[in-house]
């Protein structure tokens, strides 16, 4: 295949593929779909040997030689954004908020068959912080040069900038990150504890380790790794110290974590601080609320006293975000968005969301309700407010645009990001080179090659304007740190609001009958050919639609006579037998869209199982 008819095959792949819309229910968005490609996004930025079994076809080994020249293994981990720096302070927040999320959705999550997706996802961050704490006192901490990595566009298989490594150790401390990858591994403890109970206990090894780290030699880690100051400076270590031993606490059950809240809660700000943000840098919000459920568990603890600091803390934070605190509340858009940030606001919406929809939890299982200087608030309300951003980002917004990528019909297509802008390797059969990248694929108008499912980009600005523009990054970049919340977001707004087929009442029996009378028809053609060597290959679109009267969930298949690839279906453990992706839902004459590439005829598709 010629390269230019490479090219037009995959931006033609590209669009079949992406602008068909995620299922939604007959009377709301489709949180689980949600919830499932928000899990592709880590799978999208994942660095190292990729397994055999990746969902996401595009992406490729990279970064095999990181931590070589140091002599340490730190092959793994996520690339933190549309660059290909590991940067450990928002990584380890990542997989802390992915754990919080699997901890408080573990009931919903299982029920989507998530969470095996959603241990993953932590395990390949988690085992690459493993390895970067080879010592008591030295983490690894940032591998990739942020400045020489934003000279170049080069898809991360291709990388050729620097991949040296940063550490932090007695004589150049970093309490603020090493503190914060304590809390990811302990909260991840908790995360396995039910599921692989050895791993559970590697974790919090690793995890006390480094609070005592972190506690003991005190500093800054951009004072000691100054590279790090233009991309993610921190504001100070003392949140995360207290955040850091709040997980250690419930992971451990260990009372001199909880003791040290206790006693550093007014030194620390811990009972002082009222903060109107929740994010990366600033942990004081998610420590003041987990510290509130402690209280709310044992309200007759001995600790009482402070910890209803705590939770009066929490509450400022919940009230601001409600607008119910007299005038110092966080700001909002037109359209009713959180606004804190001009650039990359979302990760503020997502973690304050999270925060909003867990707290309300709290609540009702307490039985309790929030004062607020402008009301009272029942905890319904915090999980409505919590509900209208998710909703936000999935399209109920003045742009009628998805801010969540690959979910619905309209979502932003050049999105920046290195690997989804630039054809996959095993399409171009060549490296792309540093300038390449720019002269060829930064600057094209088409919509990337490839989509990233489940990236949450910057979104809008503070009137709800957005530019879909690669170069505009301050709206248009996803990070690992805006869609790590999504996770427990979305569970605890399925688990409330449901999504299709979530209902007690729907008890749809298995499509059994013959195949000429199953509930969907299958519309084929083909899109164009091409020829290699002496075999011609065909391009076959298979659109299937419903026509039936009730929504579709379920739908297996058997493609007969299937010798090329396949996209937009779920292959099962069965030769030849295909799915519908886990909570595609297909609505009275709606459709769906699959593609597949061979040589020779349509494979011929008989239905197995519909309902």
């Amino acid at each position: 295949m010629s390269l230019s008819r490479s090219l037009s095959f995959l931006v033609l792949l590209a669009i079949l593929l992406g602008q068909v819309p995620s299922a939604m229910s007959d009377d709301g968005l489709d949180y689980g779909a949600a919830l499932g490609k928000s899990l592709m996004f880590f799978e999208a930025q994942r660095s190292g040997k990729l397994p055999t079994d990746r969902r996401v076809w595009w992406r490729g080994d990279s970064a095999l030689d990181d931590g070589f020249l140091q002599g340490v293994d730190l092959v793994g981990g996520y690339y933190d954004a549309g660059d290909h720096v590991k940067f450990g302070l928002p990584m380890a927040f990542s997989l802390t908020m992915l754990s919080w999320g699997a901890i408080e959705g573990s009931k919903e999550i299982t029920g989507l068959n998530q969470m095996g997706n959603t241990l993953d996802a932590i395990r390949w961050g988690t085992d690459y912080l493993i390895k970067a704490h080879p010592q008591p006192n030295l983490l690894w901490a940032q591998v990739g040069d942020g400045s020489s990595d934003h000279y170049c566009w080069e898809r991360p298989e291709d990388m050729t900038t620097s991949r040296e490594a940063y550490e932090i150790d007695q004589e150049h401390p970093g309490s603020d990150v090493a503190a914060e990858t304590a809390a990811a591994l302990a909260a991840a403890a908790l995360a396995f504890r039910l599921h692989n109970s050895s791993y559970s206990d590697l974790l919090l090894v690793h995890a006390k380790q480094l609070f005592s780290f972190a506690d003991t030699f005190r500093g800054r880690y951009d004072d000691s790794i100054q590279s790090v100051q233009p991309f993610y400076p921190s504001t100070g270590f003392i949140d995360e110290l207290l955040w850091a031993a709040t997980w250690l606490y419930k992971a451990s059950g260990d009372e001199s974590y909880l003791k040290y809240t206790i006693n550093n809660a007014a030194s620390m700000g811990g009972t002082g601080y009222s903060a109107q943000e929740f994010s990366w840098d600033t942990k004081y919000a998610g420590l003041q609320v987990l510290l509130s459920e402690v209280l709310m568990d044992n309200p007759k603890s001995q600790y009482a006293s402070v910890l209803k600091q705590y939770r009066e803390k929490a509450e400022y934070f919940i009230c601001s975000c409600l607008k119910k605190n007299d005038g110092y509340d966080v700001p909002r858009t037109p359209g009713g968005l959180l606004y804190l940030q001009q650039w990359n606001n979302m990760q503020y919406v997502s973690s304050a969301s999270f925060l909003l929809a867990v707290y309300s939890s709290y609540l009702t299982a307490a039985n309790l309700q929030i004062t607020c200087p402008k009301a009272r608030l029942q905890p319904q309300e915090l999980l409505n407010f919590a509900k209208s951003q998710a909703d936000y980002i999935l399209g109920k917004n003045p742009k009628s645009i998805s801010y969540l990528v690959g979910y619905g019909p309209n979502y932003p297509t050049h999105v920046h990001h290195r690997g989804a802008s630039i054809a996959p390797k095993s399409v171009l059969q060549s490296d792309v080179g540093c300038v390449q990248g720019f002269d060829t694929w930064y600057h094209r108008p088409q919509p990337n090659p490839n989509i990233v499912h489940g990236a949450l980009v910057g979104g809008p600005d503070k009137n709800d304007g957005f530019s879909d523009e690669r170069s505009n990054y301050e709206q248009t970049e996803p990070t690992l740190s805006a869609a790590a919340p999504l996770i427990g977001l979305f569970s605890k707004l399925y688990k409330a609001y449901g999504g299709p087929g979530n209902s007690s009442t729907d008890h749809r029996q298995p499509y059994t009958g013959p195949a000429s009378a199953a509930p969907v028809e299958f519309l084929h053609s083909i899109t164009s050919s091409w020829n290699q060597g002496k075999v011609t290959f065909y391009h076959h679109q298979v659109i299937i639609k419903n026509v039936s009267q009730k929504p579709i969930t379920y739908l297996k298949v058997h493609l007969e006579n299937l010798t090329g690839s396949i996209w937009g279906l779920n292959p099962t453990k069965e030769k030849s037998i295909y799915e519908l992706p886990p909570h595609q839902v297909l609505s009275p004459s709606s459709q769906y869209m699959f593609v597949y590439v061979q040589g020779g005829p349509q494979a011929k598709i008989t239905v197995l199982s519909c309902y």
